[in-house]
């Protein structure tokens, strides 16, 4: 198998495209926010995190907004783990046109997000196993919609865990949800604050990180999927950060025939995804194969060599 210590060479090769940021409620303005899932308000975001019923996914508090009880906001939020970002007034107008807001509004997750730590050893245990760790990174991937399809078609890949960025990136919203289409109840979803650190982690546990760029140097194919592999696809139109693609492998890509230069995201973590479960499916059925055969042997040695062969 291979190790860390071999990452020189790296496994034999056998592989896109991918494609960073402004503030989540920035592009819900631009797309028209889901109010549903929003609370906002001092009062209201307040008491959801002291009781601790609804999953925040993060609150965003507009510049200038003062309430004597902001610092407890702040207090509990921190202790929560719940994202705070601060934008202009203008920004929160626009996403709640007629509200009263109070500067104040808070996401709530459509689903829990696993602890990063926790996912990083288990996904560790599965190496070395007949089932090699299938791991998937997202450089600032801040379409919900896109966001939704990637999982989706990461679930049915069989990927062991998914890895996004804090900031900067779409979350688990209602739309990534329903786009999902019931993958968010099957899949593992960590969010980190640093994916240059999260690849460094990777490489510890002897995890293989591949990155998708349109310069990639080895087409998608040629890497050898069945070993363990981290897959980084980076955000709509910029593609991998300049030390996300540093810090990785190798780069693969995905062959384009036509005159667009590149693949929607979730379509190249299809088509990447699926080249690695075609890969390890081959391969589980080889291993079969031989065990297989390796148990048939020694009665077929008893029936040849054994004292009831008939001469």
């Amino acid at each position: 198998m291979s190790t860390r210590s071999q990452r020189g060479g790296g496994p034999k090769p056998r592989r896109t495209d991918t494609t960073m940021g402004r503030d989540a409620l920035t592009a819900d303005a631009e797309r028209g926010i889901d109010s549903a899932n929003t609370l906002y308000g001092l009062i209201p975001v307040l008491e959801a995190l002291r009781a601790g019923h609804k999953r925040l996914e993060q609150i965003t508090i507009a510049e200038g907004a003062r309430h004597e009880r902001l610092i407890e906001l702040l207090d509990l939020a921190k202790r929560s783990r719940v994202l705070v970002h601060r934008v202009p007034r203008a920004a929160v107008d626009r996403a709640l046109p007629g509200v009263t807001h109070q500067g104040i509004v808070a996401r709530i997750a459509a689903a829990d997000y696993r602890d990063a730590d926790e996912l990083l050893e288990n996904l560790s245990l599965q190496v070395g196993t007949d089932h090699q760790p299938l791991v998937l990174g997202l450089d600032a991937v801040e379409d919900p919609r896109n966001l939704g399809a990637i999982l989706r078609t990461a679930e049915c890949a069989g990927v062991n865990g998914v890895f996004i960025p804090e900031r900067r990136a779409a979350g688990l919203t209602a739309t990534v949800a329903k786009t999902a289409a019931g993958a968010l109840e099957h899949i593992s979803v960590a969010r980190v604050t640093n994916l240059v650190q999260l690849i460094e982690q990777l490489k510890q546990r002897n995890i293989w990180v591949i990155g998708a760029a349109a310069d990639g140097t080895i087409e998608y194919t040629e890497w050898d999927w069945t070993v363990p592999s981290a897959l980084f696809l980076g955000g709509e139109g910029s593609g991998l950060h300049r030390l996300v693609r540093e810090r990785c492998d190798t780069l693969v890509r995905i062959p384009l025939r036509g005159r667009i230069e590149s693949l929607n995201v979730s379509v190249a973590a299809g088509v990447i995804l699926f080249e690695a479960l075609r890969q390890r499916s081959a391969e589980g059925r080889t291993r079969n194969q031989q065990d297989s055969t390796a148990a048939n042997q020694p009665e077929q040695e008893s029936l040849i060599g054994g004292p009831n062969v008939l001469s």
